[in-house]
């Protein structure tokens, strides 16, 4: 381990690793024990009491978090000529489709979120292994192959982000920014829970929350007491 920092210990000096925080506690002591000087993200962590390598206990969803994520979030539409405009108007960064998937076959993908439409969906589906990979293949079940471009792209970007739980059975998202009042983490670290609460898989045994952690970009993990969070 390098050496410790001032500022690295004088957060650990304002919170025990051992204790379980309420929501509450949690929210305002990440942006306590956060010294960047950019305005680092604030992630949540849950691990969950499934097994994600049985089709029937995988996790995955969508959620708009009411205070969105804080992030600009880069949105390429790939769409016919006909939708551009609406994609434009919707604030979408990049739109059009061959050229993109030229770019794209050339191994661009300087882009959060990928949305297009059901027509085009098999030219798109050619570039699953560069897209797979990197989570921004388009998905109808997180609303990212519609035809209703315009009301897709301004969800993404006002804060809708799209979830699945890892091979550990972790399921991880940025919840907003250190800026953010500690209410507004509060808010959307609950948004998030309820909706993951919602997706318990029926197969899934025993303790369905088995932990939650709040962290920033930099800072050390906060446990979180479960039944604080959700309804």
């Amino acid at each position: 381990m390098g050496r410790i920092t001032k500022n690295t210990k004088a957060a650990l000096g304002k919170f025990e690793k051992s204790k379980v925080y309420s929501i509450d506690e949690a929210a305002a002591l990440v942006k306590e024990i956060t010294f960047t000087k950019f305005d680092a993200s604030v992630d949540i962590d849950i691990r969950l009491g499934v097994d994600p390598r049985k089709a029937n206990q995988m996790v995955r969803g969508v959620v708009s978090l009411p205070h969105g994520t804080g992030k600009e979030v880069r949105v390429l539409a790939m769409v016919t000529s006909d939708k551009e405009q609406e994609a434009k108007d919707a604030g979408a960064d990049f739109v059009g489709l061959e050229e993109y998937i030229d770019k794209i076959k050339g191994g661009w993908t300087d882009v959060d979120v990928i949305i297009t439409m059901p027509p085009v969906m098999g030219k798109i589906g050619a570039l699953g292994r560069i897209l797979g990979p990197r989570g921004l293949m388009p998905n109808p079940k997180s609303g990212t192959v519609t035809m209703e471009i315009g009301k897709a792209i301004q969800e993404v970007k006002q804060g809708k982000i799209d979830f699945k739980v890892d091979k550990f059975g972790i399921v991880h998202t940025s919840i907003g920014k250190v800026s953010f009042t500690p209410e507004k983490l509060k808010e959307n670290a609950r948004e998030f829970v309820n909706t993951i609460v919602k997706l318990k898989p029926v197969a899934a045994k025993g303790t369905y929350i088995k932990s939650i952690y709040l962290s920033s970009t930099m800072s050390p993990g906060i446990q979180v007491e479960p039944k604080s969070v959700a309804d």
